[in-house]
């Protein structure tokens, strides 16, 4: 039983690993997107008028909430695992 719980620990480890990897990736997506709003200039912007600014910047809001949101999933799939996980060691006492 106990090789049992150490493979869903080490399983739970790398899966976690790779989300991580990916939102890794999402957070530079988003920091680069906000670095690039950032240094648009204050006035007269030639974006394609207002409409085109206003795309531009609904853009970067939805892959900072995308991002944001992705991490909310992680933390809730991993304290899920853990409240498996810890539930299954509890079994074994």
């Amino acid at each position: 039983m106990e090789d049992s719980v150490d493979a869903l620990i080490e399983h739970v480890s790398h899966t976690s690993r790779q989300v991580a990897r990916v939102l890794e990736a999402q957070r530079h997506v988003a920091v680069r997107m906000a670095q690039m709003v950032h240094a648009l200039p204050d006035e007269d912007p030639e974006f394609g008028g207002f409409a085109g600014l206003l795309d531009q910047a609904s853009g970067v809001t939805k892959s900072v909430i995308a991002y944001l949101f992705s991490v909310a999933e992680l933390q809730e799939m991993m304290a899920e695992q853990m409240y498996h996980v810890i539930m299954e060691m509890e079994d074994e006492e």
